[in-house]
């Protein structure tokens, strides 16, 4: 142990803090996420909520030590409810310059600031964009820095393992992970059982980084560096079992869970995409659940699969991002007049084009409500938080299957990659999914219609007596042959429309949280629930007339959502995008509703909402 200059023990007082907000930067190559993912497990496992926020690089190895290869992963974890992975830091983990340059901005005033002393070097310094070195021009005063020799002192903890310099670097985010874990009083204990169980097939890796994360431990608990810890006390949960899950997890549990409700195979035709790529995954390791994957040579491949899948008699389902709801837009015109149910994923991304990919938007809700040739209405749904994307896949594919109809489940990067605690449910507690496949010949059609939703029959190529005809081509309202007559079109593209009209006659009531009428509305979709939560939460503290409500349903609208919006003087929708949701808002209800937009490729922070509503308020 440690001593002070008098020669006794050294002694280190600990700090209770409500919650703490962290990240962890570095090369593309530092394994900054992994870091973050375990000290995200870590965090859950003391019994905190946590928020997370993975930031990476497009590029699979962007060029070491620049600006545009910085990789990094922000906790948000708190003995209360957590809703967003946080807006100012209060502890900041750089591995390099580039790290340091990109996400200092974001440090509160004497925030904690973790170096590594050793990668300052001239050459990284000139990478990163410095004139002189940050540790040197007095230009992190204001904040606590703590040069962490990360290194040096990996290099010196795993000096006797054989181990080549290069493999040695690669356990450097352990010894800093070790140093976070003290500082933070989180258990390294589930890290240490989890190396073994990743690294165990490679001993020497596995001892190097279980000797590097015990190094940072004990530099922590055994050197005067650290005054003193900190301590979050584990937050108040509901009994239950827990994981942490990511959204894109998420996603993928909700459609296999679907397709063993209905007693169906789940197939995915899909094209590797950022950052939808993760479902595919996923979904790869449930073969022992009547899941299969496709991998398609394209984006055009993957949704043409997933529609023969569909007329095959499975629940079909195919994913993607950006670009690729571009080139899935033809087919899925094809699904919707053929009226076979699929569920079409879109984990949005920054665009047009390329854009950003690995950042989140909100900019696709328009494409998803219109952008196909002709009338061609989908229903449209989005999930709201990581856990979220769970219930609205079920629900997606729930409808997809009642109503005979493809769907458009959006979700986006910010999601997609982050993560929470999750509650399992129970599967016996989540809606029925009765599929019922047409075998009797007599009074067949392929377009007679289910009277409650519309739906035609659902029948599997093969069987006897009910060989039918359907493809693109405009079809007789009942017999499915090809019609060009101009008023059974306009019945056609009519019963279609009334046919998704439909579904608003399941949606539940619209959720206000507040009071259920008074100054301001806060109205948001997507992933924009965390921030917008937390923002009108501060405000009725305050004693302000302000409620929010947060829409799963697209298209069509919720049928009550009028009424709801009618009890509010003002409404406020935030959106990450130039205002989609708002002009359907203001062309479906003619009300003057105010957009808050961000385009930035990051979410939104809790402080810009909370700012926007207290303008409204003060107007």
């Amino acid at each position: 142990m440690a001593t002070n200059p008098a020669g006794g023990p050294l002694q280190k007082s600990t700090q209770e803090r409500e919650s703490v907000v962290i990240r962890f930067a570095g090369d593309s190559g530092d394994g900054m996420q992994l870091t973050g993912t375990r000290f995200t497990s870590e965090s859950v496992l003391a019994g905190n909520d946590v928020g997370t926020l993975p930031d990476f690089p497009a590029e699979i190895r962007a060029p070491t030590g620049t600006l545009y290869g910085v990789s990094a992963f922000q906790i948000n974890f708190s003995n209360k409810n957590v809703y967003t992975p946080g807006d100012d830091l209060d502890a900041l983990v750089c591995m390099n310059p580039a790290a340091l340059k990109t996400n200092i901005a974001d440090l509160k005033q004497n925030g904690i600031l973790i170096v590594d002393p050793a990668e300052f070097s001239t050459a990284n310094l000139r990478k990163a964009e410095y004139e002189n070195s940050p540790l040197e021009d007095n230009s992190l005063d204001k904040y606590q820095v703590y040069q962490v020799e990360v290194t040096k002192m990996t290099t010196l903890a795993l000096k006797d393992t054989g181990l080549p310099n290069r493999s040695v670097m690669r356990s450097r985010n352990f010894f800093a992970l070790g140093v976070v874990s003290w500082l933070f009083n989180r258990p390294i204990e589930p890290t240490l059982e989890w190396i073994q169980q990743r690294f165990g097939k490679t001993p020497v890796v596995a001892e190097a980084n279980t000797l590097a994360i015990k190094g940072g431990y004990n530099l922590g608990e055994n050197t005067d560096m650290f005054a003193s810890s900190y301590e979050i006390k584990p937050a108040e949960i509901d009994p239950g079992i827990y994981r942490n899950i990511t959204g894109n997890s998420a996603t993928a549990l909700g459609f296999v869970i679907a397709a063993q409700k209905a007693g169906l195979p789940l197939f995915l035709g899909s094209y590797p995409i950022t950052p939808a790529s993760d479902v595919l995954h996923e979904l790869a390791e449930y073969k022992n659940y009547n899941v299969y994957t496709f991998q398609a040579e394209d984006e055009i491949a993957g949704v043409g699969a997933a529609l023969g899948a569909a007329f095959g008699g499975a629940l079909a389902i195919t994913t993607t991002s950006g670009p690729g709801m571009n080139l899935k837009g033809e087919t899925m015109g094809l699904a919707a007049t053929v009226e076979l149910p699929m569920v079409i994923t879109n984990i949005q991304r920054a665009g047009p084009s390329t854009g950003m990919p690995t950042k989140p938007e909100q900019t696709d809700l328009l494409q998803a409500i219109y952008g196909r040739h002709g009338e061609s209405p989908l229903p449209v749904i989005a999930a709201s938080t990581p856990a979220d994307c769970f219930h609205a896949a079920f629900e997606a594919a729930r409808i997809a299957m009642r109503y005979m109809t493809p769907v458009i489940l959006l979700t986006d990067g910010f999601l997609a990659n982050a993560s929470e605690p999750w509650l399992l449910p129970s599967v016996d507690d989540l809606p029925s999914i009765p599929v019922e496949f047409r075998t009797d010949p007599q009074g067949f059609f392929p377009y007679l219609r289910d009277e409650e939703t519309l739906a035609r029959p659902w029948v599997k190529p093969g069987t006897p007596g009910l060989e039918h005809r359907i493809g693109g081509i405009e079809k007789d309202y009942l017999t499915g042959n090809i019609s060009y007559a101009p008023a059974n079109h306009e019945q056609m593209v009519r019963v279609r429309h009334q046919k998704v009209a439909k579904i608003t006659q399941e949606m539940p009531p619209t959720q206000v949280k507040g009071p259920e009428q008074g100054k301001l509305l806060v109205l948001g979709w997507g992933s924009t629930y965390g921030a917008i939560a937390a923002a009108v939460e501060a405000a009725q503290a305050q004693g302000h007339a302000v409620a929010h409500a947060h829409l799963r349903y697209l298209n069509p609208l919720p049928a009550d959502l009028g009424t709801v919006l009618g009890r509010y003087e003002k409404v406020l929708v935030p959106e990450m995008n130039m205002g989609q949701l708002l002009k359907l808002i203001r062309a479906e209800y003619l009300i003057d509703a105010v957009g808050l937009n961000k385009i930035q490729g990051r979410p939104f922070k809790v402080s810009e909402v909370a700012t926007r509503i207290a303008r409204m308020l003060e107007d």
